[in-house]
């Protein structure tokens, strides 16, 4: 008699085998490197396609969308002559089409195949904006000397879901302000603090540049254009006010486009999918799924969002005003839930724009546009954009030079 497996566990099992022999076959292409080094006088730190050669710098990217995070630190590598590997997930990155001599751009897979190489990687450093290191797949190589995580906005260090960053060497932060809370973090799990460094910003510092070479392009200058740009899971608008604010958004007759957050496709397909059958698109209403939010927002004149980092790309960026919806957050999947007092991103929302609550979709034309009148948050604006957002236009030298620099330390020891 055949034992049974339920679909879930024969899925699971299958997932555990393929990691397995993922795995070892790394692992065998690794010794006949070994074995080809000795024989024939290899040279160490060659690159090879096993992902086993010893590099002092790679980058990894688990999605095409933090390009804009990577580009200005992988130019400075190749303006400074100096090798660095960068290692994506998604087989369509920008990066694979720049033509750098010293950058290797690599697409190494996705799912197991990817998390098998990452597991095994052997480089001096790792720099990566990818939360969860050694807590679920992507576990930590014992031939990586340091991790080192990049923020990719300039609000979150403690935003992320559980454990974040708490298996990292070393964060790069884009200002001082996000500093005591993780610390606070660190304290109240019992875990090394980690080397923190002020660089600023990159992803910001492209904003800003691409704003200063980019026409002003609002669109039809004869209606309000809105984005609604929010971020994903349970508390997100598109789920606790989804048919009903969208309904309400519609009504207005301003020109509407609404950008999911990229998880929300993975997170919350069927949620999308209800809403996109009934809400379709005409001239007055789309959906936006661009891997660049840059043009949604340089056409837009006014943002509704949530708790997502897109506010600050919007406001700090653009200087346009916003709405952020209240939508009683759970914190309780985050890291912020342990956190004594309001985590500092939440606080400063509020000094950014209007509060948007469920009460005002029946009058919501008249709300975006008093909103767009207002000017009381401008001086609360400049003086937030100035605490969040250290070093500007200086990111991607002080990344470079922090890299270098590590990488230097571990040399000498």
């Amino acid at each position: 008699m055949f034992a049974y497996i339920d679909p879930g566990t024969g899925s699971m099992l299958f997932t555990i085998i393929i990691g397995i022999a993922t795995a070892a076959f790394f692992a065998l292409k690794g010794l006949f490197v070994k074995l080809s080094f000795i024989f024939h006088g290899g040279t160490k730190g060659k690159d090879d396609t096993s992902g086993l050669s010893s590099y002092p710098y790679v980058i990894f990217s688990d999605s095409k969308r933090y390009w804009n995070v990577f580009k200005p630190i992988c130019d400075q590598f190749e303006e400074r002559g100096i090798p660095m590997e960068y290692w994506t997930m998604s087989p369509d990155d920008p990066a694979l089409s720049e033509k750098y001599r010293f950058v290797h751009p690599l697409f190494i897979g996705d799912g197991n195949a990817a998390f098998a190489r990452l597991n095994v990687m052997k480089a001096d450093i790792c720099l990566s904006t990818t939360p969860g290191l050694d807590v679920y797949q992507w576990k930590r190589s014992k031939n990586v000397r340091c991790y080192v995580h990049i923020t990719h906005d300039v609000c979150a260090i403690t935003g992320y879901r559980m454990f974040g960053v708490d298996f990292y060497d070393a964060i790069l932060l884009p200002n001082k302000y996000l500093i005591p809370q993780l610390r606070e973090i660190e304290s109240v799990r019992g875990i090394p603090e980690k080397e923190v460094a002020v660089v600023g910003s990159t992803y910001m510092d492209g904003l800003r540049n691409q704003k200063l070479n980019a026409p002003d392009n609002k669109g039809n200058r004869n209606n309000i254009t809105v984005l609604v740009a929010p971020s994903w899971g349970p508390s997100s608008i598109l789920n606790r006010f989804g048919r009903t604010f969208l309904k309400a958004l519609v009504d207005t007759g301003y020109d509407i486009i609404v950008r999911p957050h990229p998880q929300s496709y993975k997170s919350d397909p069927k949620m999308l999918s209800d809403l996109k059958n009934e809400f379709v698109e005409n001239e007055h209403f789309s959906w936006n799924a661009d891997n660049d939010n840059f043009d949604v927002m340089n056409r837009s004149d006014i943002l509704i969002s949530d708790f997502s980092g897109v506010i600050f790309d919007f406001v700090f960026t653009f200087g346009r005003p916003m709405m952020y919806a209240d939508t009683n957050l759970d914190l309780s999947p985050y890291d912020d839930c342990w956190l004594k007092e309001e985590p500092w991103r939440l606080g400063i929302i509020s000094e950014l724009g209007r509060k948007l609550e469920e009460k005002d979709f029946g009058k919501l034309k008249e709300v975006i546009s008093d909103c767009i009148t207002d000017n009381s948050f401008r001086k609360k604006r400049e003086r937030i954009i100035e605490e969040a957002w250290a070093c500007q236009g200086e990111a991607a030298v002080r990344v470079a030079d922090y890299l270098i620099e590590k990488h230097t330390e571990g040399t000498k020891q």
